[in-house]
């Protein structure tokens, strides 16, 4: 196990992994392999170059292919992949939705007023600023104090116990960030100032929370202010929220960021991750790049064969028609400069300048959700899911059948949210006490939906349960309750006995006994099943 800098130096007595022979390793194993190792011109090839007898394997989530550095050049093409859509498919990932707010000084630019001037009172130079400015040529306050307080009403809405990465331009934009959410914040921040922290690497007591920040079992810090930082080897298991307020323009390096919310920790009920965009970096998801092979871009260094091309003379002079007049218009060839002709001009920096007093608004905040393939959805979600359903279930009595008959209702929710129904976000934008089932009913049949409740309540209005000896119908009775609180999927496992209150009716055997056997247990549970659905 070795860094690549614990093995190199700046003279040969340093170069420690010299003192194996070439022939020394058989397997070389070289992770984040779109570093240093895929350029060619780095000090690290040296390394794998010496040791070139052995097997090189390399391991890398971000694949790098520009004009400078290939990952496919050195390594050949991938023996394995695994995309980010197969990993949340497949569960081993979290999948996402994203919110993009755009501001009118984003979306307009912003254009100082005659004579207007920053803090210093140095006159702000007459143009128009966009998003690519702001932060870092040029800070409005109120930009800055807008972004903090929509966070803020997010996080109100979701939970302000929410781990949130709010990824910034520099390091400066990260401290200014982390004063504004604290100051929409000061309640929480007035019970424990680490609420929210500066994690840049200037900031020592931020990079010394960085552990306690990922860390699923510490509750502060909540929310992390950073710009570089934390863009890779930062496991934030619990990360709900990540918030984008820089103009990022790698695709490596937005894989990277959005990677730091794909972590799972059902334990902590971290399933999926919510992304605020203000700099519609989100644009990335649009890239073929984003989860595909990467292209090869670097130029091959074999010579070319150029005498196919045609090399014509140029004329001095072009003209054109003008389309007005008819007359013909000489345009001549612009004669290039020397620039040894001319007098170097020393190029001066202009430094950031801040200012305030600027109307900052939002114009429109948009929630996205995206599809199985990973493709926005431009219809309204009862639209797409609509649409899904009906592709399955032709008619009401199609789905009632295949309900009914089912085993399990799980099997049938599964399903259908691998075709691509997002159930947790139909749930808010409906009911959350509406079943599932009613919801599908309701979204793709118009039919008028029940809650679990009256659903329940429907049930125990029929005496169903005189069949069943006393004991019997309590555990029912209990199931029904258990029904109208959490949904249909938790009655249906023999699991839900171990917990309250069927551990007060004694241990899963002794339960499953009062109906007989467990193949009897299960038909109880089916039948009650049909008995809630009966009426739909």
């Amino acid at each position: 196990m070795a860094l690549y800098q614990g093995l190199t130096g700046s003279d040969e007595e340093a170069n420690a992994y010299k003192q194996f022979s070439p022939d020394f390793f058989d397997l070389i194993v070289i992770d984040e392999c779109h570093r240093g190792s895929a350029n060619e011109e780095s000090a690290w090839r040296d390394i794998l170059t010496y040791f070139k007898n052995a097997t090189h394997i390399g391991l890398t989530a971000t694949p790098r292919e520009t004009k400078e550095t290939s990952n496919t050049e050195y390594f050949g093409e991938p023996v394995y992949t695994y995309s980010l859509k197969q990993g949340i498919d497949d569960g081993f990932l979290a999948p996402y939705k994203v919110i993009r707010v755009a501001l009118n000084v984003d979306s307009e630019g912003y254009r100082p007023q005659q004579g207007k001037t920053d803090k210093d009172g140095v006159e702000i130079e007459d143009r128009i600023y966009n998003r690519k400015d702001f932060d870092r040529k040029l800070v409005i306050d109120e930009r800055t104090d807008i972004i903090a307080q929509k966070v803020t009403e997010y996080l109100k809405g979701l939970d302000r116990f929410a781990k949130t990465i709010i990824f910034c331009v520099d390091i400066d934009h990260a401290e200014r960030m982390r004063n504004a959410i604290s100051k929409h914040n000061a309640d929480l921040v007035a019970e424990n100032y680490k609420y929210v922290m500066q994690i840049t690497g200037d900031n020592d007591e931020g990079k010394r929370e960085l552990d306690n920040f990922i860390n699923p079992e510490e509750k502060y810090p909540v929310i992390a202010t950073t710009s570089e930082l934390m863009t890779t080897g930062v496991d934030a298991q619990t990360c709900k929220v990540i918030v984008l307020d820089a103009n990022i323009n790698s695709m490596t390096k937005f894989k990277q960021i959005v990677g730091r919310g794909t972590r799972i920790n059902e334990e902590f009920d971290k399933l999926y991750f919510t992304i605020l965009d203000f700099r519609n970096a989100t644009d990335n998801f649009a890239d073929p790049a984003f989860d595909g092979d990467p292209l090869r871009v670097k130029p091959i260094t074999e010579d070319i064969d150029l005498t196919d091309i045609e090399n014509e003379e140029e004329d001095d002079e072009t003209s054109i028609i003008d389309e007005v007049t008819g007359t013909e218009i000489t345009i001549e060839k612009p004669v290039i400069r020397n620039p040894l002709e001319e007098p170097p001009t020393e190029y001066i920096k202009r430094p950031k300048q801040y200012i305030n007093g600027v109307n900052v608004s939002v114009l429109v905040s948009r929630e996205l959700y995206f599809d199985s393939n990973g493709k926005p959805i431009t219809i309204s979600l009862k639209d797409h899911t609509k649409e899904i359903i009906k592709g399955k279930y032709t008619s009401l009595e199609d789905f009632l059948l295949s309900w009914n008959h089912a085993d399990k209702k799980e099997a049938i929710i599964k399903e259908l949210q691998e075709q691509g129904v997002m159930v947790e976000a139909l749930y808010e934008a409906v009911d959350k006490q509406v079943d599932l089932f009613d919801l599908i009913c309701h979204v793709a049949y118009d039919q008028p939906p029940l809650t679990r409740k009256e659903r329940a309540n429907n049930v125990k209005k029929r005496n169903y349960f005189t069949k069943y000896g006393e004991q019997a119908r309590k555990v029912l009775e209990t199931l029904l309750d258990k029904y109208a609180d959490e949904g249909v999927e938790n009655i249906e496992s023999i699991e839900v006995l171990r917990v309250k209150p069927f551990d007060e009716y004694g241990s899963p055997l002794e339960i499953i006994s009062h109906f007989g056997d467990k193949q009897h247990y299960l038909k109880a549970v089916k039948e009650l099943e049909n008995e809630l659905y009966k009426q739909a």
